[in-house]
C-alpha cells in the first residue's frame, strides 16, 4: 500500500552537506533504515516515498536554514509532528527532506491574565493541558491521541476531539502563528489580544493547511478557565437510530454537554476485547453524555430522561469522577480496539448535520453488509462527526479492495447527506479526489492559486490536498 524508493546517493550527499552547514550533526539523519521509519503516518491506502534525509531542528533559525537549502536545491520538504495523522498528510515523497518538529517542544509562556499560551509545534497536547491546568486554565481541544499528538500537527490538520461539542475545535484557539515560508522567510500572523481584525485572517488560512503553505514554528493559543470536573452518563439503545434521535433531542432541548459520544455495537465489543472493561455488549449503541457544569447531576438527569424518551433501555449516570474517567477511557480506546479486530483499519472522518446522523450510520451498516466487512462506528455525536472504521486483513487483496470500495461509498454517502469528507482528520493523500468533489472546480482552482502564492516552487508537502 506504500512505495519506498531510495534516492540517489550523490543527490543525498550534496543535500546533507548543505544542511550540515547550519545544523548540528545529530539533527540530520541520512541512514536509509532510519529515514524509512519516518516515511508514513498512521493512514492506510496512502502511498509514500523514501526520504533523502530527516532533519530534527530545535530552533526557528534551523528551520529557516532547512527551507533555504530546500529552495536552493529544489528539494521537497514534508513537515511532520508525531505522525499520528490518519490521512497520509505526513507521508514522505521520494527524495524529500522530512522536517520533524518533535524536538521543538518548549512551552514558552503561559499567561493567566491574557489567558494565552505560547508554544513550539512539538509540544504534546496532553503536556500543554497539564501545564496550563497548574494555572487554573484549560486548553480544550483534545484529540483521542492527545497523549502523543503535537500541537503543530493539531494545527496542521485543524483537529478536534471529544469536547468539541461545547468548546470547539483547534482553529478556534489559534490566535497567532510564527511561520517559516518556503523560501525561509519568517512571518508572524494574528495577535495576542482577545480581539483583532487587521487584514485577511492568515492565521486561519494556515490552520488546516497540512504544511502545504508554510512551517509553523510557534503558536499563540487561547486558553479557558478550567471547568469543574465532568460527570458522565452512559445510555444503552436498541438501535443506532434511537441513539441518534436522543442526540437530536438533547441538542434541540438547548442542553450544552461537554461531551456527547456514540459507540456502536461493533466498537463496544472491540473495546471490551482489548481492555476487558465490561461494557454492555447487548446494546446496539452506547451513548456517553457528560456535563462539566456546577450541577452536573441535574443536567445528567434531564438528558437521561430524553434518552429514555428516545428508547434507551438503560441509563446509568456515573456515581463519581473515577467512574466517569473509566467511561472516557473506553471511548478513547475505540480506535486502537477496532485496529486489533483484523490488524489493519481504514478510518473515515465524515461529518454530517446532526439531523442526518441516523441516516449516515444506517447507511454505513448497509455498506458493511454489502461488502461483507466489519465496520465499527464511533462518533463525536454532538457534532455529527463520525469515524466509521473499516477493519480488514491487509494481506488479503480481495478484502483490501472491498475495504477501499466501502470507504469511498461512505464518503459519497456523507456528501449526499449534506456533510463533509473530513471533520478533523484532514485531506492528506487519502481524500484528494474527494476534496475536489466537495469544493468543486472553482474552489479547487482558487485553492491551488493560494498555494502558488505561498509556495511558488511547490516544494512544501507536495502531492497533498490536491
Amino acid at each position: 500500500m506504500s512505495r519506498i524508493e531510495a534516492p540517489r546517493d550523490e543527490d543525498t550527499g550534496n543535500l546533507v552537506d548543505r544542511l550540515l552547514t547550519g545544523l548540528p550533526a545529530g539533527s540530520v539523519l541520512s541512514d536509509p533504515d532510519v529515514t524509512a521509519s519516518y516515511a508514513t503516518d498512521m493512514a492506510s491506502f496512502c502511498p509514500a516515498g523514501a526520504p533523502a534525509v530527516v532533519v530534527l531542528p530545535r530552533t526557528v533559525e534551523e528551520v529557516q536554514h532547512v527551507l533555504r537549502v530546500a529552495t536552493e536545491l529544489r528539494v521537497p520538504v514534508v513537515p511532520q509532528g508525531a505522525r499520528t495523522g490518519l490521512s497520509g498528510a505526513a507521508n514522505a515523497t521520494d527524495g524529500c527532506v522530512v522536517l520533524s518538529l518533535v524536538r521543538m517542544d518548549r512551552i514558552l509562556e503561559i499567561d493567566p491574565v491574557d489567558r494565552i499560551a505560547v508554544v513550539e509545534p512539538g509540544v504534546v497536547n496532553a503536556t500543554l493541558s497539564r501545564a496550563v491546568a497548574a494555572h487554573g486554565l484549560a486548553y480544550p481541544p483534545d484529540p483521542s491521541s492527545w497523549e502523543t499528538c503535537t500541537i503543530g500537527g493539531n494545527i496542521g490538520t485543524a483537529s478536534g476531539g471529544l469536547c468539541c461539542v461545547k468548546y470547539g475545535v483547534t482553529a478556534e484557539y489559534v490566535l497567532g502563528l510564527d511561520v517559516v515560508l518556503a523560501d525561509g522567510r519568517l512571518m508572524s500572523t494574528g495577535r495576542r489580544t482577545a480581539k483583532g481584525v487587521a487584514g485577511y485572517d492568515l492565521t486561519r488560512l494556515f490552520v488546516g493547511s497540512e504544511g502545504s503553505l508554510g512551517v509553523v514554528v510557534r503558536a499563540v493559543l487561547a486558553l479557558k478557565p478550567e471547568p469543574p470536573r465532568q460527570l458522565v452518563l452512559a445510555a444503552e439503545f436498541p438501535s443506532a437510530r434511537a441513539a441518534c434521535d436522543a442526540v437530536c433531542a438533547i441538542m434541540a432541548g438547548g442542553h450544552v454537554p461537554s461531551l456527547l459520544e456514540l459507540m456502536d455495537r461493533t466498537t463496544v465489543r472491540a473495546v471490551n476485547a482489548l481492555t476487558g472493561m465490561g461494557l454492555p455488549e447487548t446494546t446496539e449503541a452506547l451513548l456517553l453524555a457528560a456535563f462539566d457544569t456546577h450541577d452536573p447531576a441535574a443536567d445528567l438527569a434531564a438528558v437521561g430522561a430524553l434518552c429514555e424518551a428516545a428508547g434507551a433501555t438503560e441509563v446509568v449516570p456515573a456515581d463519581d469522577l473515577a467512574e466517569s474517567e473509566l467511561l472516557l477511557q473506553a471511548r478513547r480506546a475505540a480506535l486502537p480496539a477496532l485496529e486489533a479486530v483484523k490488524g489493519t483499519t481504514m478510518i473515515d472522518d465524515v461529518c454530517v448535520p446532526r439531523s442526518r446522523l441516523g441516516d449516515l450510520i444506517e447507511g454505513i451498516e448497509r455498506i458493511a453488509g454489502k461488502h461483507r466487512l466489519t465496520i465499527g462506528v464511533c462518533a463525536h455525536a454532538g457534532d455529527g462527526n463520525t469515524h466509521p472504521t473499516v477493519c480488514f486483513d491487509a494481506s488479503d487483496p480481495d478484502e483490501s479492495r472491498r475495504a477501499r470500495a466501502s470507504f469511498d461509498e461512505i464518503m459519497a454517502l456523507g456528501l449526499e447527506l449534506g456533510g463533509t469528507i473530513t471533520g478533523e482528520h484532514g485531506v492528506g493523500v487519502l481524500k484528494k479526489e474527494w476534496l475536489a468533489r466537495e469544493i468543486g472546480p472553482v474552489g479547487l482552482e482558487l485553492q491551488r492559486q493560494i498555494k502558488q502564492v505561498f509556495d511558488p516552487l511547490g516544494i512544501l508537502n507536495p502531492g497533498k490536498l490536491f
